[in-house]
């Protein structure tokens, strides 16, 4: 039996079974994930010091949530590292193909994914890391809260339907996910204690959209 302190824990100490599964990688994405959190509550410390307007509880609950959700994806990205005997993601990648809920995206996973899936398996985990890391850190969210809602809606329309021996899916799971990463991204959630909001007011490019800042600005 397992208990969420125990499993938390667990995680956070790299003995998950998808941690293991790594053999010594998994302290190189451990330490990444400790570099996250510390860098977050870095920003966080910083902007909490450097500007009032930051110091409110709805703040401090939108950081929280970013942590935390931005941890929900760090964790799925741990059974897609490619390199590991894990063969989940192939698994629900081939449950796509014949639960889509329309022809065009099961045609597109059978014809295009499946043969050409080493190279959709790296992407998707480094997507999926790539979600992480713009939540905790609270970077470039109006790119990755909006990158990670369209990826949750693949999941969802994916594995829409149920065949006879499949796992039912509750639909509601990813679309409570779609909201969540969608929100981020429309309240531009990491100007919410995070690395946007220290971006905006400390890079003079970013807070004026002059160059390479003004897509910056766009993103955050």
């Amino acid at each position: 039996m397992s208990d969420p302190v125990s499993d938390l824990l667990a995680f956070l100490t790299a003995n998950t079974g998808d941690f293991l599964l790594m053999g010594w990688f998994r302290f190189v994405l451990l330490a990444y994930f400790y570099l996250l959190v510390a860098a977050s509550v870095a920003f966080l410390l910083l902007n909490w010091r450097d500007d009032p307007t930051q110091r409110t509880g709805a703040n401090l609950w939108l950081w929280v949530a970013r942590l935390f959700i931005g941890g929900m994806w760090f964790q799925g990205s741990l059974w897609k590292v490619p390199f590991t005997d894990n063969d989940g993601l192939l698994f629900w990648t081939k449950q796509e193909a014949g639960r889509a809920a329309y022809a065009v995206h099961r045609d597109l996973i059978s014809n295009v994914v499946l043969p050409n899936f080493e190279f959709f398996h790296w992407l998707v985990f480094f997507a999926e890391l790539g979600f992480a890391t713009s939540l905790i850190l609270g970077l470039f969210v109006r790119l990755g809260g909006f990158g990670a809602a369209l990826f949750t809606v693949n999941l969802w329309l994916g594995l829409y339907n149920t065949r006879p021996g499949d796992r039912p899916e509750w639909p509601w799971t990813y679309m409570f996910l779609i909201l969540i990463c969608a929100t981020f991204a429309a309240v531009a959630a990491g100007r919410a204690l995070g690395a946007d909001g220290w971006l905006r007011r400390n890079v003079a490019a970013v807070r004026t959209g002059a160059g390479l800042g003004g897509l910056a600005r766009l993103f955050s």
